[in-house]
C-alpha cells in the first residue's frame, strides 16, 4: 500500500460529526502566502465591530467577538469548514481512539438544523431509534435554529447517565417524533464478523478507524479459519457508515486490491494532490465480495466502494450512498484550537467525482420488511412425500438431520431482519456456484 505521512497537519474523511471526529493521515503544515488586503471590506469589518462593541445590548469582549468571526468565516465557506476550539480539538483527537462521550449519531448542519447523517452502531442513539436522515429541530426545549453545528453538538454532549430528548422530523412520519436518549461513554469497535453460512462470511464496518484495516485483516483470517481455510465469498457491509480517516478507508480497500489506483484527491495546494495505490495481495484471494451501502454511507465509505466498483472486485448493493466527495484537513493552531478545512475533492480509480452525487449501487435493493407467507392457511404445503405409501429416495438417509428443508447454519430469519442482506448473500452463492 503506497501511502506518504507528513507531520504537522491531519486530514480528515467524513461528516462532521456530532458525537466523534475522527483524524487521521498527516500532511505539511499550511504556508503563508503575501496578498493583498481588501481594505475596503476590512473598513466595513471594523465599523461593524465598533458599533456592536457600543451599541448592543449586553457587553461583548473582543476575543468573543473576533472567535464569532472566525467562525462565521469558515461556517460560510461549506458545511464541513469550521473552527475548533482548543476544548474541541481535544475531543477530535480522543475521537480517534474509538471511545468518547455522547449519543452516538453522525450529523451534520442543513438549512439550519441538524442532520443525522448515520447512528453509530451499539450506541444510545441507534438503542433508541434514531435514524440515517432524521432531521433535529429541538434540543430539550431548545430550538436548533439559529445554532451553529459546533454549538448544538455541545448541548447533546454531557455527563454520561443524563438524559437528553430530541425533537425529531422523519420523512414518512406525520408529526415530529419525541426521542429521548440517555448519554453514554461511547465505545466503538469499527470491526465486527460472523459466518451466515457455511462457506459465507460477514463483515460490518462501523466507522473508519485508524486501526480498522488490521481488525478488518484479523476478522477475515478468523472467518476463513472457521470455513476450513477459504470462503466462498464475503458481505461487507458499509450501510450507515460516515466515514473516517482517510488512510483506513485506503487500507480497507487494500485488502480486496491487487494493484492500481484506490482513490486520489485533487486541490489547488500541491500537497492535495494525493495518489494512492493499492499493494500485492487479495486477502480473499479473489472469491466473491458483495458490498452493502445505503444513504448513510459517507465519504471513506464511498471512497471503498468506489475503488471496488470501478476495479470489478464487488458487486455494490443498497442503496445511492450520501455524497460527499471532499477532504477536510484539520491544522492546529497557535492558540491551541484548529481550522478544520476543506482542501480537496477525492475521485475514483476512473476519475468520478462523488461530490454531491454519490455511488449508484450496481443492483438497486431497497430495505424492505418481509414476511413468510403460509398461504394464509396454516397448513403445510403438500407434496410427493406427504402421500400415504410413497416410494422412498434410495440416495436419502431418512433418518438424517434438517427435514425442514433448511441449510445447515443459515439463519432462519435472516429474509426477515434483513432483507438487504438476504439478497446479498443469494448473489454470493449464485457468483459461487457460477464460479464452480
Amino acid at each position: 500500500m503506497s501511502v506518504r505521512s507528513r507531520p504537522i497537519m491531519l486530514v480528515l474523511l467524513g461528516t462532521v460529526l456530532g458525537a466523534s471526529l475522527t483524524i487521521g493521515h498527516t500532511v505539511m503544515a499550511t504556508r503563508e502566502k503575501t496578498a493583498s488586503l481588501p481594505l475596503e471590506q476590512l473598513r466595513t469589518f471594523t465599523d461593524v465591530f465598533t458599533r456592536i462593541k457600543h451599541n448592543y445590548v449586553e457587553d461583548v469582549s473582543d476575543e468573543d467577538l473576533l472567535e464569532y468571526a472566525i467562525r462565521g468565516m469558515l461556517s460560510g465557506l461549506d458545511p464541513h469548514s469550521a473552527y475548533l476550539s482548543p476544548e474541541q480539538f481535544n475531543e477530535l483527537r480522543i475521537g480517534t481512539s474509538g471511545q468518547f462521550g455522547g449519543l452516538g449519531i453522525e450529523v451534520g448542519m442543513e438549512d439550519g438544523f441538524v442532520r443525522v447523517v448515520a447512528p453509530i452502531d451499539d450506541t444510545p442513539a441507534q438503542r433508541a431509534g434514531m435514524k440515517s436522515g432524521d432531521l433535529i429541530i429541538r434540543l430539550d426545549d431548545k430550538p436548533v435554529k439559529g445554532l451553529t453545528l459546533n454549538e448544538a453538538v455541545k448541548l447533546m454532549r454531557g455527563k454520561p447517565g443524563s438524559p437528553i430528548n430530541l425533537t425529531v422530523v422523519r420523512e414518512g412520519a406525520d408529526k415530529p417524533l419525541n426521542i429521548e436518549i440517555v448519554r453514554a461513554i461511547i465505545k466503538v469497535n469499527s470491526v465486527k464478523n460472523r459466518m451466515l453460512e457455511e462457506g459465507y462470511g460477514y463483515v460490518r464496518i462501523s466507522q473508519f478507524q485508524t486501526k480498522t484495516p488490521q481488525d478488518l485483516d484479523k476478522a477475515i483470517k478468523k472467518l476463513k479459519e472457521e470455513s476450513d481455510g477459504t470462503l466462498k465469498g464475503l458481505v461487507l457491509d458499509l450501510r450507515n457508515n460516515p466515514g473516517g480517516v482517510l488512510s483506513a478507508a485506503v487500507g480497507v480497500s487494500d485488502t480486496f486490491l491487487e494493484d492500481g489506483m484506490i482513490v486520489y484527491t485533487d486541490g489547488r495546494e500541491q500537497d492535495s494532490k494525493l495518489r494512492y495505490t493499492a499493494s500485492k495481495g487479495d486477502l480473499l484471494n479473489g472469491s466473491p465480495v458483495v458490498v452493502l451501502v445505503n444513504g448513510g454511507s459517507a465519504s471513506a465509505s464511498e471512497i471503498v466502494a468506489g475503488a471496488m466498483q470501478d476495479h470489478k472486485r464487488g458487486i455494490i448493493m443498497g442503496t445511492k450512498t450520501f455524497g460527499k466527495g471532499s477532504v477536510q484537513t484539520i491544522q492546529d493552531l497557535p492558540s491551541g484550537g484548529a481550522v478544520k478545512l476543506t482542501t480537496a475533492r477525492y475521485f475514483t480509480p476512473k476519475g468520478r467525482s462523488i461530490q454531491a452525487e454519490g455511488i449508484e449501487p450496481d443492483i438497486l435493493t431497497e430495505l424492505v420488511k418481509l414476511a413468510k407467507d403460509d398461504n394464509g392457511s396454516g397448513i403445510s404445503q403438500i407434496s410427493e412425500s406427504s402421500l400415504s405409501g410413497h416410494l422412498t429416495n434410495p440416495n436419502v438417509n431418512t433418518d438424517q438431520e434438517g427435514g425442514d428443508g433448511s441449510a445447515a447454519g443459515e439463519p432462519q430469519n435472516l429474509i426477515e431482519d434483513d432483507y438487504q442482506l438476504y439478497e446479498a448473500l443469494n448473489l454470493l452463492k449464485g457468483l459461487s456456484i457460477y464460479k464452480g
